[in-house]
């Protein structure tokens, strides 16, 4: 059997084919998940379920943690003080925190894309900047990454200039949780790839490698990896 690839899905407005209000998540980090050859589940965002999210970690080999709407800054001790937050849902934020808690005591191999890097800094004990007030972030096509050498990401990906990240973000890591080591840039200094120092493979990118990775082997290498230390 394949590995067990657990994805946090999304409340949702609607969509076809069901009866209710659905529960989903994107089809590009599912198909990616299957492309490296494992089985992705999705896990509805219901807070009564907090409970059960370690002895389900415990039983999925892998874990993928997916872009989305802010965090509420008092998870970060903050009040909220930006006009630009967006998308703040409880049990998204109750969710993706207990299941990354989960992760890392668990030791579970897990790739944290866009909010789930901030979700993963946050959980650790960091902080994030409530809007980095820079537009060229905001579904920029053509960021340039900067990795370190000696990083997972470098080595999943095969390359220290990553040249094609699709960036979709107004938020970035301010204080790095103790653990989560930096690993990656852009020019502009915000932080773009980070690994949990003491994990197997815990590794968080900034930007979105599922939006190309269906024709862009680089980005697709981030899952392959994953997939790989399970």
């Amino acid at each position: 059997m394949s590995a067990l690839v657990l994805i946090v899905g999304r409340l949702a407005a609607e969509t076809k084919g069901v009866r209710g209000e659905p529960f989903a998540a994107g089809q590009r980090y599912f198909r990616a998940v299957a492309r490296a050859g494992g089985t992705p589940l999705m896990l509805p965002p219901i807070p009564e379920l907090v409970d059960e999210v370690p002895a389900l970690i415990s039983r999925v080999d892998a874990v993928v943690l997916h872009g989305g709407g802010d965090i509420d800054p008092r998870h970060y001790g903050q009040e909220p003080s930006a006009e630009q937050l967006y998308g703040i849902v409880r049990e998204h934020d109750a969710v993706e925190l207990a299941v990354v808690r989960a992760a890392l005591d668990a030791d579970v191999p897990t790739l944290a894309i866009c909010r789930g890097m901030q979700v993963l800094n946050v959980a650790m004990g960091g902080t994030l900047v409530q809007d980095i007030g820079n537009e060229s972030h905001w579904m920029s096509y053509s960021h340039d990454v900067v990795l370190d050498a000696d990083s997972l990401v470098a080595a999943a990906i095969g390359t220290t200039h990553p040249k094609a990240c699709h960036c979709v973000h107004h938020q970035a890591l301010d204080t790095v949780a103790s653990g989560l080591h930096i690993t990656g840039r852009t020019a502009d200094g915000l932080v773009h790839a980070a690994e949990v120092s003491d994990a197997r493979w815990i590794v968080a990118v900034q930007w979105h490698p599922e939006d190309s990775a269906a024709a862009d082997s680089e980005q697709q290498h981030l899952f392959d990896a994953l997939l790989a230390h399970t």
